[in-house]
C-alpha cells in the first residue's frame, strides 16, 4: 500500500515538474479590435509583442472603426480597441466600457488613381476631371475626414470644383482599403484614402493633397472593459495583459514599427 502510493507521489511530480518546464504553457487570449488601415502593422506589432510576451495570444479582428464599435457595444468580446477616429472610442469610455484612450500614431490623406490615369490627374486641382471618385462613407473615419477636407478645398478652389467633385463621387465605402481597392480594379479615377494605405499599394499611383486643406487623421487606443461576466482573475490577467499590449505600442520600439509602415509620431 505504501509502495502504492509513493508511486501516485512520484508520478504527481513528474507531472508537476513537466508542466513547470512545458515548453507551450497555457497562453492568455488577447482580443484586439483595430481600424482596418491598421492592418499590416498590427500584424507587425502583434507579432513581436507575443515574442516578448510568450504566454500572449493575441487575436486580431480589424474592420471599420465604426463597425467595430457597434460590435462591441453589443456584446462582442475585446480587450483592445484601436481606432482610427477619436469619436468611437470616446463613445466607450463614456458607457463606462473603457479607459482613457491614448493617441498612439497619426496619418494623412491623399487622392490615388490608376497606375494608367485614365483622367490624366496630376495634381489635386485637376481632381474635377474625375468621372469616377470614389470616397468613405460619413459614419466611417475615413469618409469623415475626407468630407472636411473637401469642405476647406472648397474655400481654396472654389466652388464650381467642388461640385464637380461631389457629382463625380459614385460609390462610398466603409473603409479606407475597399476605397483604395475600387481604384486598384480599375473602377475608379480616383479615390480619397489614408497614406498608409497608398503606399501599401502597388497598383496605384498618389496625388498629393495640399497641405493647407488636409486633414490630420489621429489614432487613438483604449483598454475595453469586458461586458460578459468573467471570473474576477481572468478579467485582472487580461487587462494587465492589454495594459502591456498598449504600452508597446506607445513605446519605442511600437513607434519605430509603426514609422515603418508609414504612420507619423504621435
Amino acid at each position: 500500500m505504501i509502495r502504492g502510493r509513493l508511486l501516485v507521489s512520484v508520478f504527481a511530480f513528474g507531472a508537476l515538474l513537466a508542466s513547470c518546464t512545458d515548453p507551450n504553457p497555457r497562453r492568455v487570449r488577447l482580443r484586439v479590435f483595430a481600424a482596418s488601415s491598421l492592418t499590416e502593422v498590427f500584424e507587425d506589432l502583434v507579432q513581436s509583442f507575443e515574442v516578448q510576451h510568450p504566454t500572449a495570444e493575441v487575436q486580431l479582428t480589424l474592420a471599420g472603426s465604426q463597425v467595430l464599435r457597434l460590435q462591441i457595444e453589443h456584446g462582442a468580446p475585446a480587450d483592445v480597441f484601436a481606432s482610427a477616429h477619436f469619436l468611437h472610442v470616446t463613445k466607450l469610455v463614456k458607457t463606462g466600457r473603457a479607459s482613457s484612450p491614448i493617441r498612439f500614431a497619426s496619418n494623412a490623406l491623399t487622392v490615388v488613381v490608376p497606375k494608367s490615369n485614365p483622367a490624366k490627374i496630376a495634381n489635386f486641382a485637376q481632381l474635377d476631371r474625375a468621372t469616377r471618385i470614389v470616397i468613405g462613407t460619413e459614419s466611417a473615419p475615413i469618409g469623415r475626414y475626407t468630407r472636411t477636407m473637401l469642405d476647406r478645398a472648397r474655400t481654396t478652389f472654389g466652388d464650381d470644383h467642388a461640385d464637380s467633385v461631389e457629382r463625380a463621387v459614385v460609390s462610398t465605402e466603409s473603409n479606407s482599403r475597399m476605397v483604395r481597392a475600387k481604384v486598384d480594379l480599375g473602377e475608379a479615377d480616383a479615390a480619397v484614402v489614408y497614406k498608409t494605405d497608398a503606399l501599401a499599394s502597388s497598383a496605384v499611383h498618389i496625388v498629393p493633397i495640399p497641405e493647407a486643406i488636409n486633414t490630420s487623421v489621429s489614432y487613438h487606443i483604449i483598454r475595453v472593459v469586458p461586458a460578459t461576466d468573467v471570473s474576477a482573475g481572468a478579467q485582472a490577467v487580461r487587462s494587465n495583459l492589454a495594459s502591456s499590449f498598449i504600452e508597446y505600442i506607445g513605446s519605442p520600439d511600437g513607434q519605430r514599427v509603426l514609422a515603418r509602415h508609414g504612420f507619423e509620431p504621435r
